[in-house]
């Protein structure tokens, strides 16, 4: 199950943000376009753009997260990480990944790292047992 099947299962019941912090493989840091990496991203059917920069200002950022959602068609709402990347920093979050946080603000699933540790198979499985405790009164 993807991500953006997560969210049209429980859009209704469960609030998803995507928080778009540091670009993971920029043209100028480590970068996934070129050479044998960039034939075999092509190859498997990769769909992140290959040709972005590592954006300098917050509206650089905005910008590249805004060509993010529409490259990847998800439909949930982005937020853009400061440029401090606070965000990414608290959530240990670079390069991706998942977290469920429960209506206490306390972290009720937090999936490893990407692309490996991206699984959100597991998470659909937590955003069950947390909605499944909520209904019988046990918390999350």
């Amino acid at each position: 199950m993807s991500l953006h099947d997560l969210y049209l299962k429980y859009r209704d019941r469960v609030q998803f943000l995507v928080v778009y912090i540091r670009e993971a493989h920029p043209v100028d840091g480590w970068w996934l376009g070129g050479g044998v990496t960039g034939k075999i991203t092509r190859a498997i059917g990769f769909t992140a753009a290959t040709d972005v920069y590592d954006p300098k200002t917050i509206e650089e950022r905005q910008a590249v997260a805004g060509r993010c959602a529409m490259d990847l068609k998800y439909e949930m709402q982005t937020c853009v990480d400061s440029m401090d990347d606070a965000v990414s920093k608290a959530y240990a979050a670079h390069p991706t990944r998942l977290y469920l946080v429960g209506l206490d603000g306390r972290v009720v699933y937090a999936g490893g790292l990407g692309p490996f540790g991206f699984k959100p198979d597991e998470l659909g499985d937590a955003i069950d047992k947390y909605l499944t405790a909520g209904r019988s009164g046990s918390g999350g």
